[in-house]
């Protein structure tokens, strides 16, 4: 029974409004039991840092996680190191070999300059449908927010569907200070001259999701979510928390 006005969220296989778990090796009976009742409010599950690569039962969850209509792709890390070690070949191969069919583009770890970024998006999105990171996992590393723009815009007309604001599982670094708090001057200027709705803002605790639904209305996409707080996270974008409880549904209140 529908009898309360609550925002309007989007639905189906979403282009928008998107909401990424962090997997960090969650057993897969328990991610199963998890699935069977939240997979409607998954549409993205990074298996995070480098853990796809010791992961017993890889394949099989990657199966899980599609059984259920769920995108699928493997933390920055891993592809760092395989940068790192001149392994992009094999890591390709490792991919489709288990049907993951996204692939993320980062530096945060690697200093990786973002021509040579370019360069392997422009040729990987012939295989893989590419997710570009911006920002270090260095919490004393800082960017200009002209940069950042720069930046996400260079990824976004080399090829990647999406761009990812860095935050780590702790939301202490990237796009966040020391404290857990957004950097505001640089989300003003992503706000100003890039589209929302391809930007992933990583934020793994409820205070940073509600800062960004408050901001930017209910379908703003996240990642870094937990996956035992899908549904809280769906009741804070439809205003059925108290601080989320007055939202309108806006497109920037920065």
């Amino acid at each position: 029974m529908n009898f309360l006005d609550i925002p309007k969220r989007t639905r189906g296989d979403r282009v928008f409004g998107l909401t990424s778990i962090a997997d960090f090796g969650i057993p897969i009976g328990q991610l199963r039991d998890f699935l069977e009742d939240y997979c409607h409010y998954i549409d993205i599950a990074k298996l995070g840092v480098g853990s796809a690569y010791i992961t017993p039962n890889i394949a099989d969850k990657v199966k899980l996680y599609k059984d259920y209509g769920i995108k699928v792709y493997c933390g920055g890390t891993l592809f760092e190191k395989s940068y790192y070690q001149g392994k992009l070949k094999e890591y390709k191969i490792f991919l489709q070999k288990l049907g993951i069919e996204w692939i993320e583009v980062s530096n945060g770890t690697l200093d990786i300059p973002l021509e040579e970024r370019i360069k392997i998006i422009r040729e990987i999105k012939q295989e893989f449908y590419v997710l570009g990171e911006v920002g270090s996992k260095k919490q004393n590393y800082e960017m200009s927010p002209n940069k950042w723009v720069l930046e996400m815009n260079a990824l976004l007309d080399a090829g990647c569907k999406y761009v990812i604001t860095e935050g780590r599982d702790s939301g202490t670094a990237g796009i966040y200070n020391q404290n857990g708090e957004v950097k505001k001057l640089i989300l003003m200027e992503l706000a100003k001259k890039i589209d929302i709705n391809r930007i992933i803002f990583e934020a793994p605790t409820s205070k940073q999701q509600m800062f960004f639904i408050n901001t930017f209305g209910p379908n703003v996409n996240l990642g870094n979510v937990k996956i035992q707080d899908v549904l809280l996270l769906e009741t804070e974008r439809v205003g059925l928390r108290s601080d989320t409880f007055f939202m309108i549904p806006e497109p920037s209140k920065i």
